[in-house]
C-alpha cells in the first residue's frame, strides 16, 4: 500500500475517532461540539444511502454489489466505487462520516456533526422523477425536522449555534437536465428552454433563501457538471456514438451561466450570506477530455455496465439479470464507475479542488475558508 495512501486512511480513522470522542450530551453538557457541522443537500453525486430506505425502485438504489468494492467493501447505497464528495470533504473538516437521514441507526447526537438529506435522481423540481426520490423541497422540510430537534435535545442557543457555524453544502440541477429528453415532462415541453431553467434556478434559490432564515450562513455549491458527455449520454444519439448530447449541454449552459448571478446578489442582498460555488463542469470536462493528465486511462468509458462505452446503466443488474454488465478490472483507471456517476478516485480530486481550490476553480471562498468562518 502506498505510503499516502496509508496516512490518509489513519487521518481518516483518527478523525472518525476524536471527533465521535468530542460529543457529550445535553445532560452532561450544553456544549456539544466546536466543531462546525456539515449538511448535505443535492442528487447522486452526494447521496449517502438516503434512496435505500424510500419506496423507489432499483433503478434510484445501488445497495447491490458491485456499488461499494473500494473502500467500504460492500453496498452503502452509495452510487459510486466507494466514498462520495462529500464523505472526503468530512474528513478535511475533521468530521466523521455524515449519516444518510434516514438512516435507522442514527444516533441524534450525531446531527451535530451534520446529516446528508441527497437522494439519487433529485431535482430541484417535484416533476423531476416524482414519487421515485426525495426532491429538494423535501430535503428542505426534513432539514426543517433536524434543526427542530437540535434545538429540542441541545436548547434554542445550542441549536441556533450548530445551524449558524454549520455549512451547507449543494449538489442539484442535472437530473433537470436529462430528465426531459428520458421522460415527458410537462413543464419543459409548454416553456423555453430559458424558462425552463429559470424554474430550476428559482426553486433551488428559494431553498437556499429558507435555509438562511433558519440560521444558515455559510453555503457550498457546485455548478451542473459536464453530464451532458457521461458514457450514458455518449450513447443517446445512436447516429453519433461518443458525442455528447446536445440538447442537455444547452440547457447545462444556460444554468451555469445564471446561477452565479443569483449567488452574487444573495451575498448582496443577505447579511452574513458567504458561499464558495466550484466550477464543476470544467473540472469534469477536463477529466473526461485529458484523462491521462489527471491519472486516469479512460475518461469516456465506464467501469461497470454494457453496450458501446458500458453507458447502459445495468451495472450490478439493476435492469435485471438477463440484461447482464460488465465490470472493468481496474477501477482506479476510470473516471465514471457507472454510466453516469464517478469512481471514488475522481471524487477525491474534486473534493480536494472544492477544499482547497484558488478562486477561479473555488470562489469567492473555498470550503476550507467557509469551515473557518465564525
Amino acid at each position: 500500500m502506498e505510503s499516502s495512501r496509508l496516512v490518509s486512511i489513519i487521518f481518516f480513522i483518527y478523525t472518525v475517532i476524536s471527533s465521535f470522542g468530542s460529543i457529550t450530551s445535553k445532560e452532561d453538557n450544553n456544549l456539544v461540539t466546536n466543531q462546525a457541522a456539515l449538511f448535505v443537500f443535492g442528487d447522486s453525486l452526494f447521496d449517502a444511502g438516503n434512496n435505500n430506505y424510500i419506496d423507489t425502485v432499483s433503478r434510484f438504489r445501488c445497495n447491490f454489489w458491485p456499488y461499494g468494492i473500494t473502500t467500504f467493501k460492500s453496498p452503502t447505497g452509495r452510487i459510486s466505487d466507494g466514498r462520495l464528495i462529500p464523505d472526503f470533504l468530512a474528513e478535511y473538516a475533521w468530521l466523521p462520516l455524515i449519516p444518510p437521514n434516514l438512516q435507522p441507526s442514527n444516533c441524534k447526537n450525531q446531527f451535530t456533526y451534520g446529516v446528508n438529506f441527497a437522494s439519487g435522481g433529485a431535482g430541484a423540481l417535484v416533476e423531476t422523477f416524482p414519487g421515485m426520490v426525495i426532491d429538494l423541497r423535501t430535503q428542505l422540510n426534513n432539514f426543517k425536522k433536524v434543526e427542530k430537534m437540535l434545538r429540542s435535545k441541545l436548547g434554542d442557543t445550542e441549536g441556533k449555534r450548530v445551524i449558524s457555524r454549520a455549512v451547507y453544502l449543494f449538489h442539484i440541477g442535472v437530473n433537470n437536465y436529462q430528465y426531459p429528453f428520458t421522460t415527458y415532462s410537462s413543464i419543459f415541453q409548454s416553456n423555453s428552454k430559458e424558462k425552463y431553467v429559470d424554474f430550476v434556478v428559482h426553486n433551488t434559490t428559494n431553498v437556499i433563501e429558507e435555509v438562511y432564515k433558519m440560521g444558515g450562513r455559510k453555503f457550498g455549491f457546485l455548478n451542473v457538471g459536464a453530464y451532458d458527455c457521461s458514457p450514458s449520454s455518449l450513447i443517446l444519439d445512436q447516429t453519433k456514438i461518443g458525442s455528447c448530447f446536445k440538447p442537455a449541454t444547452e440547457l447545462v449552459d444556460i444554468y451555469n451561466m445564471k446561477f452565479p448571478d443569483v449567488l452574487r446578489r444573495l451575498q448582496r442582498e443577505l447579511s452574513g450570506f458567504r458561499y464558495a460555488l466550484h466550477d464543476y463542469h470544467t473540472s469534469l470536462s477536463e477529466r473526461i477530455n485529458n484523462p491521462t493528465k489527471y491519472g486516469f486511462k479512460e475518461g469516456k468509458k465506464a467501469c461497470c455496465g454494457s453496450g458501446p462505452l458500458r453507458g447502459i446503466n445495468t451495472c450490478g443488474n439493476r435492469m435485471g439479470p438477463s440484461q447482464g454488465y460488465e465490470l472493468c478490472e481496474n477501477v482506479t483507471d476510470y473516471l465514471f464507475f457507472d454510466p453516469a456517476h464517478l469512481t471514488e478516485k475522481a471524487h477525491g480530486q474534486i473534493a480536494e479542488l472544492i477544499w482547497r481550490g484558488p478562486p477561479n476553480v473555488t470562489g469567492p471562498y473555498n470550503l476550507k475558508a467557509l469551515f473557518e468562518l465564525n
